[in-house]
Parts: structure tokens; sequence; C-alpha cells
């Protein structure tokens, strides 16, 4: 048994979701696509998950925050996929796949034939068996990564009302879910082996303000060690953490969040890997010249930084998603995936957002007794990434034109007193040309950067910045 398809996505995140509506709009006829989703519902807003979804009251929930709500548009429930002749197959996953034949096998034995496949598999949470802890199935252990985790959190979360919780990991998913559980009345102590919590995006300052907020909502941190093992109860539910330096943490729940890992397995062997993804070109296309692939799973060259890089965030994968139906559909017409890195969170009553790339010399600016600072990276003489937490929508959108213009710095300590008011007049000056090199790599310029190509970078980053604001504070239950 088998059907045939034009195009064939797999996975049901937020890249499939608003890939599908992207070939809405550009006129794809009834019959021609296909998404492919393990999870039984269709493509969602996966970031509702560790917001709204875990409120104590009015929580969101499906069909709420389906596809394409995140952005202000319509919102993509089953019946839309119908109405618009896509094949919608859920619950149901790719055994394997046959890039040079092009054709898919899945669990219930069908074979699915393509002639451009989207690879949108995603990531999966990295489980602590992989790193030789034992859950043993504990019904009190959690993890967060689609809708049915979702729910196993919150059954556990309400049944603990007033316990123990511990958070392993001290990333997004440690830090909006500890923030979570307060809100849910537990106790909770999070537990990382890194010296501050967003190790990979704070610097040691802005990581200290989160914790101390943090700790005056009464969350505890233990720092600089990882768990080793569980102790559990006669009903084998998880009744204390042991660390690695010797001590044990009581507990009456457990959420993990130690990372996630992209879904490549199904393509090993057959597409060029890279950054633990697959690697695409500026139309998000793979070596083999019929798949593509958009999400947390693709390694995609990061103009403003040089080199390629997977990136972890909603935003990418919608960006990514309408940028390769372009390039499949009018490759002629479609330039290079050209993206300004964009991470956001929301915790308690803060709410910050990041732009470009943290690398190099670091300025902090602002009010750092209140909710009011931010920071500027310098990298090679030229700024290359800002973070502001506590901002207004005029204000995130001055950082993310300031960063997609990368004007050179003179003065640090200059740039140190103006704090936000120096984004203000980068924007209102002609930009400097981008610098040919940076972060390391090297950025070939064929030609100069005119005034109109500064221009297109500002805009860009403007409705990334004005989307992030709206998506913050007009959605604030997600």
């Amino acid at each position: 048994m088998g059907r045939a398809f034009v195009y064939v996505i797999i996975g049901g995140g937020v890249a499939a979701g608003y890939a599908a509506h992207e070939f809405v709009q550009a006129g794809v006829s009834s019959g021609e696509l296909c998404i492919i989703s393990e999870e039984p519902v269709a493509p969602y807003e996966r970031p509702a998950l560790s917001k709204g979804y875990l409120l104590p009251e009015a929580p969101a929930r499906l069909p709420s925050f389906h596809c394409c709500v995140g952005t202000n548009e319509e919102r993509l429930a089953p019946k839309w996929y119908n109405e618009n002749g896509i094949e919608l197959i859920l619950g149901n996953r790719v055994k394997s796949a046959d890039v040079r034949r092009k054709t898919l096998l899945t669990a219930t034995g069908e074979t699915i034939s393509y002639k451009y496949l989207i690879v949108a598999t995603g990531a999966r949470a990295l489980k602590l068996e992989e790193f030789g802890v034992n859950t043993l199935d504990a019904p009190n252990v959690c993890y967060l990564r689609d809708v049915a985790d979702a729910d196993r959190l919150v059954d556990v979360m309400q049944s603990r009302s007033g316990g123990q919780a511990v958070v392993i990991g001290g990333g997004y998913i440690g830090m909006e879910c500890a923030a979570s559980l307060v809100i849910n009345n537990l106790n909770v102590t999070m537990v990382f082996p890194e010296a501050q919590c967003m190790a990979r995006l704070f610097t040691p300052k802005i990581a200290a303000f989160y914790e101390e907020f943090y700790q005056s909502k009464g969350v505890k941190f233990v720092k600089g060690t990882v768990l080793t093992s569980f102790d559990f109860n006669s009903d084998g539910k998880v009744c204390a953490v042991n660390l690695r330096d010797g001590s044990k943490l009581p507990a009456d729940m457990v959420v993990i969040g130690i990372g996630i890992r992209p879904n490549t397995s199904l393509f090993e062997g057959q597409l060029t890997m890279e950054k633990g993804g697959i690697k695409v070109n500026g139309k998000m296309q793979s070596s083999n010249s019929s798949v593509y692939a958009i999400g947390d799973v693709a390694a995609f060259p990061v103009k403003i930084v040089g080199e390629t890089r997977r990136l972890e965030h909603v935003d990418s994968a919608r960006r990514a998603a309408r940028h390769v139906v372009s390039a499949i559909i009018e490759p002629e017409k479609t330039g290079e995936f050209d993206y300004l890195p964009f991470f956001y969170s929301r915790v308690f009553t803060l709410s910050w957002q990041f732009y470009g790339d943290n690398a190099g010399e670091v300025v902090h600016f602002g009010d750092f007794s209140g909710h009011a600072f931010g920071a500027y990276w310098m990298n090679k003489g030229h700024l290359v990434g800002s973070f502001l937490e506590g901002g207004t929508k005029e204000q995130y959108e001055a950082l993310a034109q300031a960063t997609r213009l990368k004007p050179k710095i003179e003065d640090l300590a200059e740039l140190e007193s103006q704090g936000l008011e120096y984004a203000f007049s980068v924007i209102q000056k002609p930009p400097s040309p981008r610098p040919a090199e940076v972060g390391g790599s090297t950025l070939v310029l064929d030609k100069p950067l005119h005034v109109w190509h500064a221009t297109t970078g500002v805009i860009v980053a403007a409705s990334v910045a004005a989307f992030a604001y709206w998506y913050g504070r007009k959605r604030k239950r997600w």
C-alpha cells in the first residue's frame, strides 16, 4: 500500500504548521501536501507547554494554541487542513526513509513517496538513562517536550501541592518550569552542574539577577553538581534525589530539563550532518537536492555570525518554515535565509529578549537593582549581540535593529554610559558596512552593502522585535 505526494513534511511541531500555512498561501493544490507526525494532535505552538499550559488558573489548552496563533494569524485546527486538501497523518511514525528512492515507510506499513521532503522532526528530550541514571519509570519524574509530557507534569504538580519539587537543569526548561512550580505552590530546588543558570547565554552578572529574583520567590539553588541516583518509596515513586556532592534532597516530584537531541536517525548515513543536525544551505536544502530541513533539526548558515549553527528556538523555526516553502516553490526568486538569532523568555513578572551572538566582550547597562537592564556584546570591534530585561516595544525594536547593523564600537565606557540610548542613536544614522570577518569565520562579501541592504535588514529586525513584544505582552498566558 502506498501513496504519492508532491510535498511531504515529517514532524508535527511549530515548523510543520507554519510551513503548511505558507504552502496554502502559495496556492498549493489539494492533495499535493502531506504531513506525518508521531503526535496525535495537529501542529501547535510548543512554547505554550512551559508557560500558559502550566498555569493553575485558566491554563492554555488545545485547540487554543494550534499554529499559527503565535504570530496572530489564523488557528490551524484539524478542520483547516481538511478544508485545504492537506493529508494530516497523526499518531504515526516514519519507520525508515530512503532519500535516493524518495520514499518513506511508516510504522503502519504504508509507503509514502514524495517529490520534495521537508524534515521538521525537531528534537527529543535527553533522558537520564542516557547518563546512567535509572528512573525505573517512576510516575513522579517528568520531562517536558510534547502535550503528553505536559499533561503528566500538570497531573503530578497538582497532586503534590505544597510538596518538594526538584528541577534538574538550569536552562530554558528548568527556569520556566521552576517558575510554574512555584506558582502552583510547590517548594522548588534547582540542581545543575554549571556555576550559574542559563550558562549558555547569560553573563554571570545577568544570571545573578535572575537567581536572586528566584530566591526571593523561595527557589533554592544547588550548583556545581549533578544527580547520581534516586531513592524510591514502596509505591515506586521517587522520594529523594542523591547528588554527586553527597547531599540528598527530599522530593515529591522531579522535573528533568537537561537538554535536547535532534531527531536525525532517519537520515544518518544519507544526508550530511553538522552541529548535531542536518546540514542545509541558505535555502534550507540538504546534501540531497530533494530534501530540506527546518527547525531544531536544521544546521544552517547564520550570515550575521558567519558560521553554521543549529538554533533551538520557535522564532527560527517559524521563519525558516516560511523561507523553505518559498525556496521550493520559487527557487529563482528566493535568496539566502538571513536570520538574526533571537531568543526570549518570560518567568514570573520578568521578560527578556536577546538578539545576535553572545561572543566577545560584554558591557552591561541599566539598573540591575530594578527590572530594566541589559547588555551589549562586542566582537572584533563591532556590536554583535544585545540583551534587555523589562524593555518596551520601542526599546526591543531598537536593539534588534542596532544588532542587525553591527556598528563599530569606539569606546566601551561611552557605550556603557549611553546604554539603550546607544541603540537609538545607531538606527538614526547611516550604518557602516558590515565587517567581512566575524565570529572567527570569514564572511565574503561579493559587493558593497548599500543603504537599501541595511534598510531591508532593519525592517526584518524590527518585525522580529515587534512580534516578540506582542507575543510576550498580549499572550501572557502562554
